[in-house]
Parts: C-alpha cells; sequence; structure tokens
C-alpha cells in the first residue's frame, strides 16, 4: 500500500486515504461488510457494531502462511469509515451504526515525512 501522507493535514485525512487506499485493493472487504450487515438487518437488529463486523470478516478471511503469522489484516481505525461509508450508500439504514465525532480530525498525521511538528 502507498500513502501520500505527506500530503495530508490530520490524522483523519490520513486514515480517510489509508482506508481509501485498502477499500481499492480489497473490494471483497466491501462485499463482505455489506453482506455480514443485512444479514444483522435481516434478522431484525435495529444497529449493531460496525467492529463485530469486522470481527467476523476476519473470521471468515483470516489464514495463516508458512510462518505462522496471518496473511491477511484488518486495520482497528476502519470500521467506523465502512459504518459510515455503509450508511452513505444505503441512507434507508441512516443510524444502523451508532457514530461519533471523529476525534482524529484534531491530531496531526503520523507519517509526515515534510518535518510537520505536531500541534498539541
Amino acid at each position: 500500500m502507498t500513502f501520500r501522507s505527506d500530503l495530508t493535514s490530520t490524522r483523519l485525512d490520513e486514515m480517510r486515504e489509508q482506508v481509501s487506499v485498502f477499500h481499492s485493493e480489497h473490494p471483497e472487504i466491501w462485499s463482505l461488510f455489506v453482506r455480514f450487515t443485512m444479514d444483522r438487518i435481516g434478522k431484525g437488529f435495529a444497529n449493531y457494531s460496525a467492529k463485530a463486523i469486522f470481527e467476523r470478516i476476519r473470521w471468515e478471511v483470516d489464514s495463516v502462511g508458512a510462518d505462522g503469522k496471518l496473511e491477511f489484516k484488518l486495520n482497528n481505525n476502519w470500521p467506523s469509515f465502512y459504518a459510515r461509508r455503509f450508511m452513505k450508500m444505503y441512507p434507508e439504514y441512516q443510524g444502523f451504526f451508532r457514530t461519533r465525532r471523529q476525534t482524529s480530525q484534531e491530531d496531526c498525521p503520523t507519517n509526515r515525512q515534510d518535518g510537520y511538528e505536531d500541534r498539541k
């Protein structure tokens, strides 16, 4: 994955870029996210946890390489981005995932290469 974090101004921008790159490289994760979310909706849930959906995806796609390490990883920072995207793509389910204000919009990016100083 290649990121342009030197062009981001906040941690939120940085994470948006990272999840966008991941999403374009792994569209099957979005398909599973939608499928498992629709499964919960079909079972009568009024709301659910995006993190729980991510854990189910991990359960379905995890595999171990020859070195005993996971070959596929899902970043724990990304469920909220997938939840927001789901509710944008399926507005009839707005509120299915409870979201909060993303405080990372107040933080500096973590991978700056241009000597950018922390604002805190």
